[in-house]
Parts: C-alpha cells; sequence; structure tokens
C-alpha cells in the first residue's frame, strides 16, 4: 500500500523539498509515476531534490514505523536508481504523533543527487574572505587535498602562485581550488584524485572556492574577486586567537553590501583555550547582531545543525552560520564539509532557463600580463598566450549559451569597437566541456586572435545583440564613509561587475555635497575608456578610505555625448564601430 500525499515547495535559493508520507510497496504503476516525479524534482534543483518521508503536503510530521521507514527507504533508493542518481539520509528526527503513542516514529530527511549529463554537474563559487594570517589558505588546502595541516602551514603550499607567497605566507592574488561531492554525497578531492579532470568526472557537484588576499594593501584585489567572479556565497574566515581584527570588519561590510550570502569559519581553535575560543563567537554574534547587518548567528555543533543550517541559508537571508574547527587537529572540519554538500544553489533550474535563452553574453575578467610565457591552468582564471596556444580568456557566462565554434564579437576596444572572433574550445575547472550555460565559469581559446586587444572589463556578446557602451552613467548610491565631503570633481575607482576604472563625478543631482550616510543620485564618468554597462548592475566604489555602494540607473550611449563627434552604427560585417 503507498500514500499518495505528495507535495513539493521550492523557491529561488531553497532546495527542492518533496514531503513524502510514505513509500512502501507502491504498484508498478505507482512505483513508474512516483520516479517521473522524482526526475522532474531533480530537474527542478539542478540535480538535486531532499525528500522528506513521514510529512505530510501539508507539513504536518506524523512520522513513520521503523519498519514503514525501511521500506520507505528502499523504495525512494529504487526510484532513484531508476532515474540515475543515489540517495544520502542526512538525518532523522524522533516524533510525538497523538495517533500511537506505543510505537516510536521518526521522520527522515534524505537528499537525493543526480550526476548530471554533459558534464553539467552543480557549480557553486565561494568566495574566502578574512583578514591575514586567519587562517584561509591553510584551510583550502586541507579541504582541497585531503590532509591535515602541520601546524606550520604545510597545506597552504599547493595554493600560492608567487614566490613572496610562499616566503611571507600571505596570498596577494586570486587563486582557485576544488572541492567535489558524489552522488552519494562523499568527498571528491586529491587525496584520491590525481588531477582535476578526475574530480570533474567523479563529482556531481563542485564547489570552487576562490581565495581572496586578506592583507589591506591588497583589497583591491579583493573587492575585484567579489565584483567580478559573482560568487554565489562568502566564507569569512576568523582566527581564534586574534578575534575580529584587520580587515575582518572590511570584508565582512564588503560582502553584505554586495548581498552575498555569508557564512564564518572559526580557525585555530586547537591554539586556543575553550573560553577564548567562546569569546571571539560572543564578537561576532554582537557584530553581526548590529543595525547594518541584523543577522541571526547560528553556532553549529553538530551533523543536524549542520543540515538545518544549509537548508535555512539561503531561504533566509538573515541566517549567519558559525563554525568553530580547527585545521590542525581536524576538529569539527565535517561539519562544515556536510554543511557545502547539502549548501543548495541560489538559483533553480526556471532562472537558468530563462537566462540561456536571450543572447550570448560572456565577462572577460582581469588580463595578466606576467602570464604571457606560462599556461597557468588554476580553474577559471586564465589569460594568458602561450607560443602554439593561441589566446585563452577566462570569466562568466552572464546569459545565452555558448558552444565551441561559436562566432562572437568582444569589446569595446579603447576607440569602442567591438571585433569578430571564433570560440576554439571550452574548458570548465581543467575538463573539455563542449557547451556553456548562463551562470557558469569557464576559460575559451580564442586561437590566434590578439591578445593584446583584450582588456579587463570587456565582453563577449551574440553578434546579434546591440551592445549599450558609455562613458557616462548614474547611479542611485549611498555613501558608507567620507573623511570629508564627496562632491563633484572628486575621483574614485569604480567597481560594477567585470568592470574597474577610474571615475570622474561629473554631478549630484539635487544636492552640492554628501557626507557619510548619505544618498543621492549621482553622474560618473570614466576617464580612459567607454565600458559596457547594464543597468540595475551593482555599483562599489573606493578610493582611499572612501567608499560607497548603489546600482546603475542610467548608461549615457555613447553617441549621444556631446564631446564624441561620431555615431555608433553596425556595419554590414558585423563589426561594430565609431565613424565620423
Amino acid at each position: 500500500m503507498t500514500f499518495l500525499n505528495t507535495c513539493c515547495c521550492s523557491t529561488p535559493g531553497e532546495s527542492v523539498c518533496v514531503f513524502q508520507l510514505k513509500l512502501v510497496n507502491p504498484s508498478p504503476y505507482r512505483f513508474e509515476h512516483l520516479a517521473t516525479q522524482l526526475k522532474w524534482r531533480l530537474q527542478e534543483g539542478r540535480g538535486e531534490a531532499v525528500y522528506q518521508i513521514g510529512v505530510e503536503d501539508n507539513g504536518l510530521m506524523v512520522g513513520l514505523s521503523p519498519s514503514d521507514m525501511n521500506a520507505s527507504l528502499k523504495t525512494l533508493s529504487r526510484m532513484a536508481h531508476k532515474v540515475g542518481a543515489d540517495i544520502t539520509l542526512l538525518r532523522e528526527r524522533a516524533v510525538d504523533f497523538d495517533s500511537d503513542r506505543n510505537v516510536s516514529r521518526k521522520i527522515a530527511e534524505v537528499l537525493v543527487r543526480k550526476v548530471p549529463d554533459d558534464q553539467q554537474f552543480l557549480d557553486l563559487r565561494v568566495a574566502v574572505l578574512g583578514n591575514v594570517d586567519s587562517g584561509k589558505s591553510t584551510l583550502l588546502g586541507v579541504l582541497t587535498q585531503g590532509e591535515l595541516d602541520n601546524g606550520r602551514g604545510r597545506a597552504r603550499l599547493n595554493l600560492f602562485r608567487h614566490l613572496h607567497e610562499i616566503q611571507t605566507g600571505r596570498t596577494s592574488s586570486i587563486s582557485f581550488e576544488i572541492l567535489g561531492f558524489n552522488s552519494k554525497g562523499q568527498v571528491v578531492n586529491y587525496s584520491e584524485s590525481r588531477t582535476a579532470e578526475e574530480i570533474c568526472e567523479s563529482s556531481s557537484k563542485m564547489i570552487t572556492f576562490m581565495d581572496l588576499a586578506g592583507h589591506h594593501k591588497y583589497l583591491k584585489t579583493t573587492v575585484f574577486g567579489l565584483t567580478s567572479y559573482c560568487p554565489d556565497f562568502a566564507m569569512l574566515v576568523v582566527s581564534a586567537s586574534t578575534g575580529i581584527a584587520g580587515t575582518t570588519r572590511e570584508h565582512l561590510g564588503l560582502a553584505l553590501a554586495l548581498k552575498v550570502p555569508v557564512f564564518i569559519v572559526v580557525s585555530k581553535v586547537d591554539v586556543c583555550s575553550r573560553g577564548a575560543v567562546d569569546r571571539t563567537v560572543r564578537q561576532l554574534e554582537r557584530l553581526l547582531k548590529q543595525p547594518g547587518s541584523n543577522k541571526v548567528p547560528l553556532l553549529i555543533r553538530g551533523d543536524d545543525d549542520a543540515v538545518m543550517a544549509a537548508q535555512q541559508f539561503t531561504h533566509s537571508t538573515s541566517v549567519t552560520p558559525i563554525f568553530t574547527l580547527s585545521s590542525v587537529s581536524g576538529e569539527s572540519l565535517d561539519l562544515l564539509k556536510v554543511f557545502l554538500n547539502v549548501l543548495p544553489p541560489l538559483s533553480n533550474s526556471k532562472e537558468q532557463e530563462e537566462l540561456m535563452q536571450q543572447l550570448t553574453e560572456f565577462q572577460v575578467r582581469a588580463l595578466s600580463p606576467q602570464a604571457q610565457e606560462e599556461l597557468y591552468v588554476s580553474p577559471p582564471d586564465i589569460h594568458l598566450l602561450r607560443p602554439g596556444r593561441g589566446t585563452v580568456v577566462g570569466g562568466t557566462l552572464y546569459s545565452g549559451v555558448c558552444r565551441e565554434g561559436e562566432r562572437l564579437v568582444v569589446g569595446p576596444t579603447d576607440e569602442g569597437r567591438f571585433l569578430k572572433l571564433r570560440v576554439g574550445s571550452i574548458q570548465r575547472n581543467r575538463s573539455a566541456c563542449r557547451v556553456l550555460r548562463a551562470g557558469q565559469a569557464a576559460t575559451l581559446a580564442l586561437g590566434s586572435f590578439d591578445r593584446s586587444l583584450l582588456r579587463k572589463g570587456m565582453v563577449m556578446v551574440s553578434p546579434k545583440m546591440n551592445p549599450t557602451i558609455c562613458l557616462e552613467f548614474e547611479a542611485s548610491i549611498v555613501l558608507l564613509f567620507h573623511a570629508k565631503t564627496f562632491r563633484r570633481g572628486s575621483q574614485v575607482t569604480a567597481h560594477v561587475g567585470n568592470v574597474r576604472q577610474t571615475a570622474t563625478v561629473e554631478g549630484l543631482h539635487g544636492k552640492e555635497e554628501l557626507r557619510t550616510g548619505e544618498r543621492a543620485v549621482v553622474r560618473f564618468r570614466f576617464i580612459k575608456h567607454p565600458e559596457y554597462l547594464r543597468v540595475g548592475a551593482k555599483l562599489l566604489f573606493r578610493e582611499g578610505v572612501t567608499k560607497g555602494i548603489g546600482h546603475v540607473t542610467l548608461c549615457s550611449e555613447i553617441k549621444d555625448l556631446c564631446f564624441v563627434s561620431s555615431a555608433f552604427i553596425q556595419t554590414q560585417s558585423g563589426l561594430w564601430s565609431f565613424t565620423s
């Protein structure tokens, strides 16, 4: 007998959750119906779904007897096998249901995960923030290499890219590391796999960590990483021994300003007393509850807390999980892995499909002149030229679909032109990929295209698109901090997505000047070359101690500016350019 009570609830940023009372001895017809239903749930959740067994369709937790629960789990396992997926029991909870007090009843939460087709594994990007010497790189080394640190930083050596980073132990650039989970929820890292290709082949879910710099003098690199790489989440690492120090507050503020969900890891608990760890946690709780943050801290103490936090983290923007762990002893490290395994994507399949229906737009990120003669293959930040290799660029596909051999145009150049090119090959996390979908990060080989024509902030778009480029734009901003006053003529470094350029304040609407905490609509002008901007894009600007955030409200097309005596046209050959 099979109860037919089935209900699915999901919202953007929340895992697909299916309420199922019980699955006991279904008929062949009913089994096929349930398997088809599971297939659609997995598609909706981008390869993942959580089944709650023993729960009515209205959310009432009835619970099942041990025999019914075992039979239901076996049926769910058969359903998953039929659609090419695996199940993982996340947790069981006892319930007290009035109908039968003599029989113990439980509900179970089960993660169903499918191996995506065509290497389209679920990929989440996590920016790693925190003050210098907080243990960010060491923690990533332990997670991705599968070996504990020796207490002297051995685990972080594989993450450093430059000699001075090895000598000082401090990250100065953006580096990437990957951590995989297979369909059964087991960790896949370099401890069992030799290469990133093997990790990708064995994983159903990938976590791409972006290790950002903690030192204040590398703040512009950290800001660029947060704005241009579009992280899904941010992991703020705080040392238990030093507490909230250095750039910790600033990094947290940046993540909150950009509306990136943050979870916190308190590291180095092995070198502190329990009292010192508790003191650091209390500092963080006070900081998160302050006006401007308004977060609800959630200290993770066990597997149940980790599972609940992962499910609630993206659903409620106010929840901020806090982990206390050690990269040397491994204390509570498994709780962080459980959290990352269950953590759902921010967008569902419907939202991704809508973006895929739009014209192709690939955002090109920072270029690295130092990498011209080397092949640096850390995913996905490679922008280089090597003899015989051609030009390779890295970035994120904002919209549309990009395939091998596709013809696009890239720009704007310093002269405001868009140049034709052809995509040779595509790689995601060092693995060949034939099709790139909206929201995915990858590297594209452009063959013999002249690398000197590329720069940071460019976009590669479909020839059918009529891109709007501008030298001037308006933005609604709030001034977070300024030592004096913010007025016309001020110069700031503007960060808008993958664009980073100095801009001059041309005017403030309805005001002569701004002070800390005030809002206004401000008109900016880039001082070097035009850029491609989208209305509604997030803006973050800084200059010294000056900091502000906002969003773009108006882009003045280049043809409308009085100081440009050119018209913006599309030629018959498909090359956009300026002509008199």
